[in-house]
């Protein structure tokens, strides 16, 4: 198919959240199907030089520098767009815990204020909400807890944390709202995207192919938590994005609730083999289970290959060289809090009571996080 082929040629999408590790990629896609992306957020998400490296900035002439949760400008960004994409999210586990505030605005009044903008505009054609794999928990409790899961979009939701919680809220009110304005949408639950652009922040643990990554290049050791029994399902960053973009104009994707995934189950410790084949002598210690860290499983993405005509093409192996290589290639993404870091002092912070999150310093202005990931 060519651009002028495509669906979505010459339309209006808005993104918000989009100067993040998943906007940035949705851009790209809309940009290769011909559509005229606009990204809504604050930069609050990542330090400068991190929002840089993912190819945007206040120099961007597809940004608007505003909050998702500001009711004036979303209706105007909303009435003069085709398509959203809601990417925005105050996205991980312990930034939560450590800031509710930003958490509650991000997550919930922003979700808010802008579905209750495309239910009053009839020019939107379709709302694509990101949630995540985390409203499934640890999965059905009546299955074996030794084995890892298959998560199925009709099981019931588990979630535990105020992030997941927060998801599932949205995907709740998306639905209902939108429903009783008579307007199209589709919930996208992507499970551990991961890639090109990805910068780990304080607390986030489940981005462990950066993580490993970052720490091998730095000659730190791999830390596996409970010997990294715990399996996920990784997602490359750039077939998310080409996920969430045909899921825009997919008529079966209509009202829908889809896992976006691989199917395939990675261990963590098998990422770290993956990591060391290319940082041979790095060392790896088996250390202590992270609370709350739940052994995880795959998605079952028999709906989402049925609804999109669609299935991811990179594999992890393939998807871990591509990351070291942009690692290699940029040393100065990895954040200086990680260069700072050492084996003992991670697991300590492990082992302390509560979430040992510092609240990063660019966190500190008025606006609230504008970063989509799950």
């Amino acid at each position: 198919m060519t651009t002028t082929d495509s669906p979505l040629h010459g339309a209006r999408v808005l993104v918000t959240g989009g100067a993040g590790f998943i906007g940035t990629a949705v851009r790209d896609a809309l940009r290769r199907a011909g559509a005229r992306p606009v990204l809504l957020d604050n930069l609050s998400a990542y330090e400068p030089a991190t929002v840089a490296l993912l190819g945007t900035g206040r120099h961007d002439p597809d940004l608007v520098f505003g909050d998702a949760s500001d009711n004036d400008l979303v209706r105007h960004l909303v009435h003069d767009a085709d398509f959203v994409v809601h990417a925005a999210a105050h996205s991980t586990v312990q930034g939560c815990l450590a800031d509710p505030d930003t958490a509650f605005r991000s997550n919930l009044a922003a979700t808010d204020t802008l579905v209750r903008a495309v239910a009053d505009s009839p020019s939107i054609r379709r709302l694509i909400l990101l949630s995540t794999a985390q409203v499934y928990g640890h999965g059905d409790p009546d299955t074996d807890t030794t084995r890892p899961r298959l998560f199925t979009e009709t099981q019931p939701y588990q979630p535990l944390n105020p992030y997941a919680s927060a998801k599932l809220w949205a995907e709740l009110h998306t639905r209902q709202l939108l429903t009783a304005a008579g307007r199209d949408f589709t919930l996208l639950r992507p499970f551990s995207v991961y890639g090109p652009g990805q910068v780990p922040k304080p607390g986030a643990a489940s981005w462990v192919v950066a993580q490993f990554t970052m720490y091998a290049a730095l000659g730190q050791e791999l830390l596996l938590n409970g010997g990294g029994r715990q399996v996920r399902d990784f997602v490359f960053r750039d077939d998310a994005a080409d996920a969430i973009v045909r899921a825009l104009t997919a008529p079966g994707a209509a009202g829908r609730t889809l896992n976006l995934g691989t199917g395939v189950q990675t261990s963590v410790s098998e990422v770290a083999e993956h990591v060391l084949a290319h940082f041979p002598g790095t060392t790896v210690r088996t250390a202590p289970p992270a609370a709350g860290d739940p052994l995880g499983g795959r998605a079952d993405t028999a709906l989402m290959h049925r609804v999109l005509d669609w299935a991811p093409a990179v594999t992890v192996t393939e998807g871990i060289a591509r990351y070291v290589d942009w690692v290699r290639s940029t040393p100065a993404a990895i954040p200086p809090w990680m260069r700072a870091e050492t084996s003992d002092g991670r697991l300590a912070a492990w082992t302390a009571p509560g979430p040992a999150v510092t609240r990063p310093p660019y966190l500190d202005q008025p606006a609230s996080s504008c970063n989509g990931a799950s």
